[in-house]
């Protein structure tokens, strides 16, 4: 939760940076407008994802060792390597040295200090992973509820991404970081991680389901499995094509852009089972919209569908692009938002009331992300150029216009949305446990 508030931080602050003549009243550190996009991307993409996948590691941890975990000291150790990671990842934008890079996946600024806050992150949640698998010799079948057994598929995917970066590491040698380092760097390790991310959001799901429907199965166990290792056996595809094709090369990029589409079956099987049992279901008791945890599903399910069927018209140059992935990262985000309110939080003895203002947060969420993404793939489809700021996109087609206005609308409705969530979760945080 304080990883996506650094993001939107950086995003108000961005916003404040914009405006001509500003400079002249705040003196903004170097090249802040690029290192502050890095930062807010960096911890609302990846951080956030992450934390989010150790939290589901940690709760398998102790299903799996019944509460007893062995190498216990592993586990603050791990939050004591992404404590200290975090800030410095944002304590370079404030300073007046390194440079901003806008690669995929994992954008970067190259400083010692940037480098180090990724690696602290990367150990912190490695050390949570090995811990978890580590627990798993005689816990018998424990592991394979589907919760449990999604946090494992997480873990070992994860560990995948972990090679592939080691292995471009290891090909780059000595080279000076620079724009190019970090696309190697973090391209097939990247790619990865978008298997995690899913993961993550099928194990929100299944939760999801359960907490919506008690007592019912809404997707049986032997589905998500399958879609789990659907998307282990794709991600070790990513292993394979970094030692096969020479890092860099045409055949490199192309194989892990191809490879985005093993993401869609596992995706299609989840929701094509689970609309099949809700169709079954029929007459049956009314569908729970009362729990904020059936809108965050279907509208998830949704959302990333929308996302996802947006990609197949990308070509990487235009708006299109960002339209996909917004789409789908925001799918994933509204299953983890019903995951803490739902879930998290009241597992913590802190559950919020289900007022309005949790299913506004929902509905403005759902909805911003959805108009911001359709107005950017309609901006792309008139050609308006990606990764550029709006005063140089040179954009001139009524389309484009209308697009980019479109999502500058929906963006500014999701962030109210964000904010609202935020603002929930952390002071249900901040507040007292209920006894018990």
């Amino acid at each position: 939760v304080g990883a996506l508030a650094v993001a939107g931080v950086f995003a108000l602050l961005l916003a404040l940076s914009r405006p001509p003549g500003i400079e002249k009243i705040i003196a903004w550190p170097l090249d802040f407008f690029d290192k502050g996009l890095v930062i807010h991307v960096v911890f609302s993409f990846v951080v956030w994802f992450l934390a989010v996948f150790g939290a589901l590691v940690q709760l398998a941890t102790l299903r799996v060792s019944e509460g007893r975990p062995r190498f216990a000291f592993l586990g603050p150790a791990a939050v004591m390597c992404v404590t200290v990671g975090c800030p410095l990842l944002f304590i370079p934008a404030f300073i007046d040295r390194g440079e901003a890079t806008l690669n995929n996946y994992v954008p970067a600024i190259i400083d010692p200090l940037y480098y180090a806050g990724l690696g602290l992150l990367g150990a912190g949640l490695t050390l949570a992973t090995l811990r978890l698998i580590a627990n798993l010799p005689g816990s018998g079948r424990k592991w394979m509820a589907p919760a449990s057994f999604g946090a494992v598929g997480g873990g070992f995917t994860y560990l995948i991404a972990l090679v592939c970066f080691a292995i471009a590491l290891k090909a780059l040698g000595g080279e000076t970081p620079s724009y190019y380092f970090n696309e190697i760097l973090f391209w097939a390790g990247g790619h990865v991680l978008q298997f995690v991310n899913v993961i993550v959001m099928l194990v929100a799901w299944h939760i999801l389901g359960r907490v919506s429907f008690p007592g019912e199965a809404p997707l049986k166990p032997s589905v998500e499995r399958v879609a789990v290792g659907m998307l282990f056996v794709c991600a070790l595809a990513g292993i394979a094509f970094s030692l096969k094709y020479g890092l860099g090369d045409d055949k490199y990029f192309d194989s892990f852009t191809a490879l985005q589409y093993g993401l869609g079956p596992p995706v299609m099987l989840v929701v094509i089972a689970a609309a099949w049992w809700l169709a079954g279901r029929r007459g049956a008791t009314p569908l729970p919209w009362g729990n904020p945890a059936f809108p965050c599903l279907v509208l998830s399910a949704l959302v990333f569908c929308i996302g996802g069927w947006l990609g197949f018209f990308v070509d990487g140059a235009d708006t299109r692009t960002p339209a996909h992935y917004h789409g789908v990262i925001a799918g994933i985000n509204l299953a983890l938002m019903g995951l803490f309110l739902t879930f998290f939080l009241p597992l913590l003895g802190r559950a919020v009331a289900y007022t309005k203002v949790v299913y506004a947060q929902i509905l403005l969420f759902a909805g911003g992300q959805t108009l911001a993404s359709i107005g950017l793939f309609l901006a792309g489809g008139y050609g308006a150029p990606r990764k550029v700021a709006a005063d140089t996109q040179g954009v001139e087609e009524l389309g484009a216009v209308a697009g980019m206005y479109m999502n500058g609308i929906g963006a500014l409705i999701a962030v109210v949305g964000g904010v609202l969530f935020i603002w929930t979760v952390a002071a249900a945080l901040i507040g007292k446990p209920a006894p018990g």
